[in-house]
């Protein structure tokens, strides 16, 4: 009982710190991923962390810069990209789409370049005005081979100026 009054607690509070999605603000999100909750193929365990930063062109809709860097026992993979988000109706629920390049480094092999699209689904719990806390559950589709596409879940922390 007690978990779900704090989800409804930090539902009513984003609900009402009238999100920081209109046009001209700046968010700044670093993340982790993985925690053997992302999956493709070569690895099931991985650790992953990354950041994206960008502005608000119009309301609700934020263009990203993103760079990434995810380890695993077989392989390392680094990730630069480009993306976008939208915001639902000010409550914090989005869905995000950007191309990414790619550098695999596995620890047997040569190395690997691979293009990727990721799709993502998450919510903006707000902590503060300008603080939030972002689960998301993304699926990276690569375009180079199926080996390297997967699913997970991601805990970002945004920050809107």
């Amino acid at each position: 009982m007690r978990k779900i009054l704090i989800v409804v607690g930090f539902l009513l509070l984003s609900m009402g710190a009238q999100a920081q999605f209109e046009k001209g603000t700046w968010m700044v999100n670093p993340s982790i991923s993985g925690l053997e909750l992302s999956w493709n193929k070569d690895s099931k365990a991985k650790f992953g962390f990354g950041v994206q930063g960008g502005a608000f062109l119009v309301d609700n809709v934020v263009l990203l810069v993103d760079g990434e860097a995810l380890w695993t026992s077989p392989v390392d993979v680094y990730s630069l990209g480009v993306g976008g988000r939208y915001y639902f109706n000010d409550i914090g629920v989005y869905m995000g789409a950007g191309l990414y390049g790619s550098r695999i480094n596995p620890k047997v092999g040569s190395n690997v370049n691979n293009f990727s699209l990721k799709l993502e689904v998450g919510y903006a719990f707000f902590l503060s005005k300008t603080v939030t806390i972002e689960p998301a559950l993304y699926y990276n589709q690569s375009f180079k081979d199926s080996d390297y596409t997967e699913l997970g879940l991601k805990l970002g922390f945004g920050f809107y100026f």
